[in-house]
């Protein structure tokens, strides 16, 4: 819902910084810098995503998964997309997708605001656990010796049996 909310609201100030550009300089240089923004988005996605898919290409060969091309070509079609969306901000954006070294900003500050958010999602989780008359539930307890309640947060170590492996 929240991702909703904020394209609903870009897209509506995408459109009133358009509309006071237009009414600024007037109907047919707004008309002219869409369409310009539009080729040169064109542009530079053909010139970006050739040189991706090379790079790709190239790991493949190698025996490496092309997981950073493969990024670089996900940032390339959101960029283009919004590139070719009339209006100022959507360019602006699609532009920082398109240019390799903006791109490479922008991943940077999309991962610190991801660990951020990650980050205040495990703390809200860890203090809802913490609490004794919260009805929330972190694990289960049973009172046998084989489930235990691990809060220490180290990995569980044990054997795995296949349904189809006899047992021992």
């Amino acid at each position: 819902m929240p991702l909703l909310l904020f394209f609903t609201f870009f897209t509506l100030l995408d459109f009133v910084v358009l509309f006071s550009v237009g009414s600024r300089i007037g109907l047919v240089p707004t008309l002219g810098l869409v369409l310009a923004t539009g080729f040169a988005g064109l542009y530079l996605i053909r010139q970006q995503g050739v040189a991706t898919l090379a790079r790709a290409r190239q790991r493949m060969s190698q025996g490496e998964l092309p997981s950073s091309e493969l990024l670089a070509g996900a940032a390339l079609i959101f960029g283009g997309a919004l590139m070719l969306a009339p209006g100022f901000l959507s360019d602006a954006l699609g532009l920082l997708c398109v240019v390799p070294g903006a791109r490479r900003q922008l991943a940077r500050l999309l991962a610190l605001l991801n660990l951020r958010v990650l980050g205040a999602a495990y703390r809200q989780q860890h203090d809802q656990a913490s609490r004794p008359d919260d009805w929330h539930q972190t694990g289960t307890q049973s009172s046998g010796d084989e489930q235990q309640r691990h809060d220490s947060g180290q990995p569980l170590e044990g054997d795995f049996i296949s349904r189809d492996e006899p047992r021992r």
